[in-house]
């Protein structure tokens, strides 16, 4: 088995990517797409964090969370809200007690400064044209998008052209 290692920083800033289980298109209804809002709204009423960002793509999600300081404890959310989203997906379980929803495990990066945050920001926003599932990032409804221009972040029309800071990123 391979032995992770994770940074635990409290009041830390990091980004997630978080899969479904062999990349099923999970997220493809807004029915589906509520039920894990509702997972991260029932998480975080017991267990704070802020989003920064976050995309929710068909097979796997991106977003950006600051903790509480004095609290590194990410993982314990992750679980919860996995569990709570996969209660509501699919009832049946395999020969661990496990609902086929999600993979595992997830992949954390600690953000070092403002430009490594901005950079996985444009990221987060980008990743549906990335994909292909949209031609501009506005255009994608599960997304964060709209809110970060709400906020004067990005202008309307972000994201029209390849932003060349994130060109060549790839965390998925």
């Amino acid at each position: 088995m391979s032995q992770y290692r994770r940074i635990f920083l409290p009041g830390g800033v990091y980004f997630f990517t978080v899969v479904t289980h062999d990349r099923v298109p999970l997220f493809i209804t807004p029915e589906r797409v509520e039920r894990l809002r509702t997972a991260f709204r029932k998480v975080m009423a017991v267990r704070p964090f802020r989003i920064d960002a976050m995309v929710v793509l068909p097979d796997h999600l991106h977003c950006i969370w600051r903790l509480p300081e004095a609290d590194a404890d990410y993982s314990s959310r992750w679980r919860e809200i996995k569990k709570s989203t996969s209660r509501e997906i699919d009832t049946r379980t395999n020969h661990r007690n496990e609902r086929p929803v999600w993979q595992r495990r997830f992949w954390e990066h600690a953000i070092r400064d403002e430009a490594d945050w901005r950079n996985h920001i444009d990221y987060i926003h980008y990743n549906p044209v990335r994909h292909g599932l949209v031609a501009r990032p506005r255009d994608w409804p599960w997304s964060s998008f709209g809110r970060a221009v709400a906020r004067g972040w990005y202008e309307e029309d972000w994201g029209d052209n390849v932003p060349t800071e994130i060109a060549g990123m790839d965390w998925e």
